[in-house]
């Protein structure tokens, strides 16, 4: 297992149009994605933790404008931004979330915070947002948060009871995630969302749910989630991936794949994963027309893809 290491990230999955994707747009997310692996990889080659990794890698994701996390989160009813995230680390199974969070910069290093300096797990809202002004971190005002694309998708459904999932449409683009097994053969997840579009009553979805769009576990698995969350929290997602590997002995890639596509699609879900195994292996399934998705590993080439081409993983 010696320098042997391994990052996967997603930047969203659903209905993404090949025809709506221009060159130019192509590159700009591959760019995000690579320059996400790239921060996670830089950690992982020093013998950094897995931990380190993913936070680093949905950092890098949160602070560009083409996905919905962070600096490009959509906005909700109220015409704000309320921000969910989640990280786990899979040697000591501790966890760290946060959900409807406003003006943080990085909710993931906020989820993290709660992880290793408090005594819980996951806090919400205004108490999460309290927290973090204790220990110091960022806030950004609105502005940073404001992008025309979001506003206007917005702005197409304000006043009503619509909501928009972010990838269901062009330029609708979603949910980060990292995943990760470092030189010591510890497993990290971690996940970030601004939600859905006009989002009302402080809805949440998966991404910050350990279990359902986020887990990690040594033994098994690391998962990071992507998708129409309501249904990914009812099939309990990513525990379910290292319940079949632990106790039905199935791979990662066929309890993944199993999950993904058969249970999870069966009652409607849409969307995908990324995970990686105890033993750096990367599985990356989704049910939906495409899913932006890149990985890496000690051989140091990055591949990204969205719709189906082969990655050869």
């Amino acid at each position: 297992m010696k320098d042997k290491f391994s990052i996967a990230i997603h930047g969203g999955a659903g209905t993404i149009s090949r025809k709506n994707l221009t060159p130019e747009n192509q590159k700009m997310y591959f760019d995000a994605m690579s320059d996400a692996v790239n921060a996670g990889i830089d950690i992982l080659k020093n013998g950094g933790s897995s931990l380190d990794a993913v936070e680093r890698a949905v950092i890098s994701l949160e602070d560009v404008p083409c996905f919905n996390a962070g600096k490009g989160s959509v906005f909700t009813n109220n015409g704000i931004h309320e921000m969910d995230a989640a990280i786990m680390s899979g040697d000591t199974l501790e966890a760290g979330a946060v959900a409807g969070v406003k003006k943080v910069r990085n909710p993931v290093s906020l989820a993290r915070a709660v992880m290793e300096k408090s005594n819980h797990v996951f806090l919400s809202a205004d108490g999460a947002e309290e927290f973090a002004r204790s220990l110091g971190l960022r806030f950004e005002e609105d502005e940073y948060f404001y992008s025309e694309i979001r506003h206007n998708q917005w702005k197409e459904i304000e006043g009503t009871d619509a909501i928009r999932l972010d990838h269901s449409e062009p330029n609708k683009f979603g949910t980060v995630g990292a995943v990760a097994m470092d030189m010591n053969g510890n497993l990290a997840a971690a996940t970030s969302t601004g939600g859905i579009t006009n989002k009302k009553f402080g809805r949440i979805g998966d991404s910050p749910i350990i279990g359902a769009g986020t887990y990690a576990n040594n033994r098994t698995c690391a998962i990071s989630c992507t998708g129409h969350g309501e249904f990914f929290i009812r099939a309990v997602v990513a525990y379910d991936i290292s319940c079949l590997m632990e106790y039905k002995g199935l791979s990662l890639q066929q309890a993944a794949e199993l999950v993904v596509n058969d249970k999870l699609f069966k009652f409607g879900g849409d969307g995908g994963l990324i995970a990686v195994d105890s033993k750096g292996n990367i599985s990356m399934p989704y049910n939906s027309e495409g899913m932006y998705r890149a990985y890496s590993n000690e051989k140091g080439v990055i591949r990204c893809a969205i719709f189906s081409e082969e990655l050869n993983i």
